[in-house]
Formats: C-alpha cells, structure tokens, sequence
C-alpha cells in the first residue's frame, strides 16, 4: 500500500517536472525589450550622461533595487572596453562590458549574466530639436534551455519604462 502511494508520488513529481521542460522545447530562446523616452535636453547631453555606465546607478531599476549590491570597474567609463560588474541579493551577479560607441548615436553593451551567451544592451539617440532628445534603451539575446521557459512571465519593457522615467528626472 505504501509502495503505491510512493509510487504516485514520484509519477505526479516526474510529469510536474517534465511538463515545463517539454513547453520550454517550444518557446522561442531569442528575448527582447526596450522602451522609448522623449528628454528635453540635447543630444549631446544626454549622450555623455548615458555612454557612463556607472550613472545606471541613478536611473536603472535594477541598480536602484539593489543599493547593497557589491560593485567592480575595470577600464575607462564612457569608453570601449570598459566593465561594470555587479554581484547582489536581488540582482545576481553579472556585468556590462561596453563593445561599441558611435559617437553621440548609439551605445551598445555586453551584458553577461552567468548563463548562457551574453545579451546586447544598446541605447540609440536621435535628434528631435536642439532641445529635445529621443533616446531608445534596450536588449535583446537568447536564454538557454530551459531558461528559456521564464521568456513567458518576464517583461523587462516595464522596467526599461520606469528606468528612462527615472533618467528623464535626472536630466530635467
């Protein structure tokens, strides 16, 4: 009698285990999200604020969720080559590499966070008026499997919103 319930016990654990890993096999790896803002600055401005990782501390969600989080540079902020690392409670542990700089048009990074390979984060400025700036800041990667399941209940849109929300403040 007890055998057989054991035995149930392990079925339901196998078929809850299997499920997800057997969705995963059909979702799609590839993830991206980004959010627009508009900031009454020029482009120049907001370019400089922006090419410095470091002042993601101000403005980003993630940084801003984490204040005890242990922090590492290494290179030149606002330059190819420079790394930001980061390794929290809430966070994780990762780092930003940034990998190219049009001067006054687009920032991309390396964004590595210790699965798989790494994501690209990117923000692209355009011009509106001297005085006004449309800055686009984003992502876009591949989760691995079956990382690749939380793809369905992420949404980081919400949380690039928030962030240029809080950047638009600092820049006002």
């Amino acid at each position: 009698m007890i055998m057989k319930i054991i035995k149930k016990i392990l079925i339901i654990l196998v078929i809850l285990i299997a499920i997800p890993l057997i969705v995963a096999l059909f979702i799609s790896k590839d993830f991206s999200a980004q959010s627009e803002v508009t900031i009454d600055k020029p482009k120049r401005e907001v370019f400089n604020y922006v090419k410095m990782l470091k002042n993601q501390d101000h403005f980003g969600v993630w940084q801003l969720s984490d204040p005890q989080m242990k922090k590492k540079e290494q290179g030149i902020d606002g330059q190819v080559g420079y790394k930001y690392s980061w390794d929290g409670e809430k966070v994780g542990k990762g780092s930003q590499t940034i990998t190219k700089i049009v001067d006054g048009e687009t920032i991309e990074t390396s964004l590595d966070f210790g699965m798989g390979e790494p994501a690209k984060g990117y923000f692209i400025l355009k011009e509106i008026s001297p005085t006004q700036t449309s800055l686009t800041w984003g992502i876009s990667g591949k989760s691995p499997y079956p990382w690749n399941l939380m793809n369905l209940f992420m949404n980081m849109n919400k949380d690039f919103d928030q962030g240029l929300k809080n950047l638009k403040n600092i820049l006002k």
